[in-house]
């Protein structure tokens, strides 16, 4: 599948019951056609679903095919419930629950991601959820007790008072005794020596969150099969956009061996199909086994994911246009080397055109322009213009076109 550099602005917003009754908000991006799997992203430490590095990791892994619930622990962002009262163990309950509304309501998970604590989260859940089959860490840290650094300073209040007031990342949060509890009593390295899921981690040797020696501890406490990718150069809250298109590219094509083969749709020989959901512009174009997108740009509605659909018409006439080029030039031995096609399509008036035998309203109008590199004379390259007004798809254009349209 194409890969696409931007955010999947598409998607649905839900809301299910944690295992304890409360109501958690979550958003569910889909692709534009079938998902070939279903995919849980767990946010880190506070962060929230509409986490920057969240929001794009999961809707770049829906532009490859992927459906993908990312969620509100219990106490944040939309989701009901107290912080104060939540724990490492709720959200792995969280995870858990998400897990039971995917099956309930689509298709039961199998790969869950989570980022720096909800990295550490979804170890654990790995093994609570039987459909899971691949887990991807990012910036993970080997130990749920290690946000505790986060709070140094009321760690001592909190066990004299039973909780206290800090700030993280700006924002008030009440931390309660039961939460130290809690970290501490996870048993992180038995549970990963039995876990029985296929597992990713990626880290940045830059992190100076969760230092990258924790991406070993979790290396070495995993049997395989077992990777690890190094997000070098990248910050732990993945900030450059770049850095989240990465990470998404090698967790799809990671988990592309331990889930279940993307049954592409069969089309014969000279059939393009072309699939798309009726609440957008993208769609899903695919001719025998190749697949791509087509959106419109965001300034009419669109999501600007793939090229336009007359964007893909000037594409046919370009490549048909060089093809034929470089036939010819190896046809009459001539020394062409490449050939680069601009095209550009607008609208003009009738009259304002000399050689149309339309007069009045307006036409369409592309204008194409070649750039060929060889060692060619004045002839030689005033012969090629000649022969790119031959190109099939240049002969379709101007020919007289029927377009029969019919339901399946």
């Amino acid at each position: 599948m194409l890969r696409q550099d931007c955010a999947m602005t598409r998607s649905k917003r839900i809301e299910f019951d944690n295992l304890r009754g409360q109501m958690l908000a979550g958003s569910l991006e889909l692709p534009p056609s079938e998902p070939r799997a279903f995919a849980i992203f767990a946010h880190c430490f506070t962060c929230g679903k509409d986490f920057a590095a969240a929001t794009r990791i999961s809707r770049a892994l829906a532009a490859k095919g992927f459906g993908v619930l990312r969620f509100d622990f219990t106490g944040l962002g939309n989701s009901g419930g107290d912080f104060a009262n939540q724990n490492f163990s709720s959200n792995v309950d969280d995870l858990v629950a998400a897990a039971q509304w995917l099956a309930e309501r689509h298709q039961a998970p199998r790969l869950l991601v989570g980022h720096s604590l909800g990295g550490a989260a979804v170890l654990i859940a790995g093994n609570r959820i039987e459909s899971v089959e691949a887990v991807a860490t990012i910036g993970a840290p080997s130990h749920p007790d290690h946000v505790q650094h986060l709070l140094e300073g009321s760690i001592e209040t909190i066990r004299a008072t039973g909780s206290a007031t800090v700030s993280l990342a700006g924002r008030p949060f009440t931390i309660q005794s039961h939460f130290l509890d809690d970290l501490q009593e996870q048993e992180v390295a038995g549970t990963l020596r039995n876990l029985s899921r296929a597992v990713l981690i990626m880290h940045s040797p830059q992190d100076e969150v969760v230092s990258v020696d924790h991406a070993r501890k979790l290396y070495t406490s995993l049997q395989h099969p077992k990777s690890f990718v190094s997000l070098d150069g990248a910050d732990h809250l993945l900030s450059k956009r770049a850095d989240s298109q990465y990470v998404a590219d090698v967790i799809a094509a990671w988990a592309g061996r331990y889930l279940p083969p993307f049954e592409h749709p069969d089309t014969e020989q000279g059939v393009v199909r072309v699939t798309g959901r009726a609440d957008g512009f993208l769609q899903m174009c695919t001719a025998g086994e190749h697949d791509w997108l087509a959106d419109e740009p965001k300034s009419v509605g669109g999501s600007d994911l793939g090229p336009t659909p007359y964007d893909l018409l000037l594409a046919a006439l370009g490549t048909c246009t060089s093809m034929t080029l470089g036939m010819y030039a190896r046809h009459k031995k001539l020394p062409l080397e490449s050939v680069t096609v601009e095209l550009q399509h607008d609208r003009i008036h009738a009259k304002d055109c000399e050689d149309c035998d339309k007069t009045d309203g307006q036409i369409d109008r592309i204008q194409r322009v070649l750039t060929v590199v060889g060692d060619l004379d004045d002839a030689q390259r005033a012969r090629l213009v000649e022969i790119a007004d031959r190109c099939p798809v240049h002969r379709t254009i101007e020919n007289e076109i029927k377009v029969e349209t019919r339901l399946a």
